[in-house]
């Protein structure tokens, strides 16, 4: 007689549902509505600003009739639910609002025109200074961890942690001084021409790929050598050095892949931060990415571009959030469980 149990008639069967699939729906959802309430608030803080678009546009023209004539243009005279309402509606559509140049050159120039190319150069910059973080943090850390406490550990720990204890402009400063100044060997701002790529001037990245390194790689090895040596601590690897496994595949095997899932989350910080926090040096090396742009539009009072801008960087970094946790959960299946009935 087989083992098998018929289900009893009218007894629904339920369909697993893979729990990471579940957990990155969960986390969808919630960023979903973490960013309409950044949404929110992001619409609210520009609104109360002093001053607005149609004063800049003007200038000394700001008198009362044109004035008037120009918020009723850029539907400025309308509520501030039904303002929110538009500009919301047109962003969820791709629409990210019209560019106040638009009414200063009497054209119609979107944000979008404005803020794409300088975008691009923003997370080439991003994604290139992520791919020299991951691996040179995966190497010392790992390196650190297994000799800790040796002279390797000492030097590579205080080489990176000096940088990283520096902010971006004083860092910076120190660079320019040295390959421009003292040895002449690396321009000193990145002027790329418009509609071009970076990555045809590589020399001009290298400055500012050399700032975003140093001030986050030392903290990424300091974090992933403490994973280590947590893993290296544990009593599966204990065992395994007792049946008599080599220590490289111990540490490949083993400690590596269990001390992944809190670095997964330290890149997913620096991702973040790369995204989000290159306003400084872009700003000091004139390099062309959103965080000039974000700066002009703010002194022009253009608020569409401030808001939309705002957000395609909230989305962006919450994105990789979400994408990071899943990453954990496929590394450490375990975590999945748990994570996906939680």
């Amino acid at each position: 007689m087989s083992g098998h149990v018929a289900p009893r008639p009218g007894h629904r069967v339920s369909v697993g549902v893979h729990p990471v699939l579940r957990y990155a729906v969960r986390r969808v959802l919630a960023g979903a509505g973490t960013l309409l309430v950044l949404s929110v608030l992001v619409f609210l803080a520009t609104s109360v600003l002093p001053g607005d678009a149609a004063s800049a546009v003007l200038g000394r023209n700001a008198t009362g009739p044109a004035l008037r004539e120009l918020r009723q243009e850029m539907g400025l005279d309308q509520p501030i639910w039904v303002q929110y309402r538009d500009w919301l509606t047109g962003l969820l559509q791709g629409d990210l609002g019209r560019s106040v140049s638009s009414y200063l050159t009497g054209s119609d120039v979107s944000v979008w025109s404005q803020v794409g190319g300088k975008l691009s150069n923003s997370l080439t910059l991003a994604a290139l200074a992520f791919a020299v973080i991951v691996p040179v943090s995966l190497a010392g850390g790992v390196l650190v961890a297994l000799r800790a406490g040796r002279w390797q550990d000492h030097v590579i720990s205080t080489v990176t942690l000096v940088p990283s204890a520096l902010p971006e402009f004083v860092l910076g400063t120190v660079l320019l001084a040295v390959f421009f100044t003292w040895l002449d060997v690396l321009p000193p701002v990145s002027l790329i021409a418009p509609g071009t790529s970076p990555l045809e001037a590589p020399d001009l990245l290298v400055l500012p790929l050399l700032t975003l390194v140093g001030v986050t790689v030392g903290a990424a090895i300091r974090m992933i050598r403490a994973g280590m040596l947590d893993a290296l601590a544990a009593d599966y690897v204990t065992v395994a050095r007792l049946n008599g496994i080599a220590e490289p595949r111990v540490v490949r095997r083993y400690a590596l892949r269990n001390a992944l899932a809190p670095s997964i989350q330290v890149f997913a910080l620096i991702a973040q931060y790369l995204v989000g926090g290159l306003l400084i040096v872009e700003y000091m090396f004139a390099y062309p990415g959103i965080g000039n742009e974000l700066v002009q539009a703010v002194t022009i009072h253009d608020n569409t571009e401030v808001r939309s801008v705002t957000m395609l960087l909230a989305a962006i970094y919450v994105a990789l959030m979400i994408l990071a946790d899943v990453i954990v959960l496929l590394v450490v299946p375990k975590l999945a469980e748990v994570g996906g009935s939680a």
